[in-house]
């Protein structure tokens, strides 16, 4: 019994590894956060495998289910719709309840967004501080200026529809002449690295709305 955390592609479905396409084939069963999209994924691959659901809604009740197939000696492979399970994405109460069962976890290396556009931002990428999505509304203003005094670069993830938002918070609450990296389309055909201060970002985005979409990682200049 073990379950296996594979990264899968964030765009480019050439970025899955050879470890974890045999993974894929050898388990016993695959959880995925969406069905439908990872089997388009398993179809590419030619993986043919039982789907079983396991996403942010569900999760906290599927743990039991998944750790009683565990028990009984099945492997299973956690997958999201793209990149690192866990990060961002399901898979913390699901490792960690193994953990708790003595249930061995084997966690794969591949795809996940905020390490190539950390390393293509030019900041320092000794020391960062990963936030993720940072609160929609209640915390969010909070967060903002606990991170105006961090001194390590700092990476997070934006939806389209709030990044015209985010740029204007990292004024308000950091600097308009912080420096900002916006990385959109990672990996994708028309992936796009926007560099500047925070105002010059924010003008490029908002002369240029048609850009405001995709997957989307900030990484900002510490302070």
């Amino acid at each position: 019994m073990k379950l296996y955390l594979v990264p899968t592609p964030i765009g480019n479905l050439e970025d899955i590894t050879l470890r974890a396409i045999r993974v894929l084939g050898e388990v016993d069963g695959i959880l995925a956060e969406d069905t439908r999209n990872s089997g388009q994924l398993l179809k590419h691959l030619n993986i043919s495998k039982p789907l079983y659901s396991h996403h942010a809604h569900n999760e906290h009740t599927g743990v039991p289910g998944v750790i009683k197939m565990l028990k009984e000696g099945k492997s299973l492979a956690l997958i999201s719709d793209a990149g690192t399970p866990g990060i961002s994405d399901p898979g913390y109460l699901l490792v960690k309840a193994c953990v708790d069962n003595g249930i061995e976890v084997e966690s794969l290396p591949g795809a996940t967004a905020f390490v190539p556009a950390l390393v293509n931002s030019g900041f320092p990428t000794d020391r960062f501080v990963y936030e993720g999505f940072l609160p929609h509304k209640k915390g969010r203003q909070t967060r903002w200026k606990a991170l105006a005094e961090e001194d390590r670069t700092i990476v997070l993830y934006e939806s389209p529809h709030r990044l015209v938002k985010a740029l204007e918070q990292i004024m308000e609450f950091i600097s308009a002449d912080r420096l900002v990296m916006v990385g959109r389309e990672l990996s994708k055909m028309h992936e796009q690295m926007v560099r500047g201060t925070a105002t010059e970002v924010l003008a490029y985005f908002t002369a240029h709305p048609d850009k405001v979409r995709g997957e989307i990682v900030i990484v900002i200049a510490g302070k």
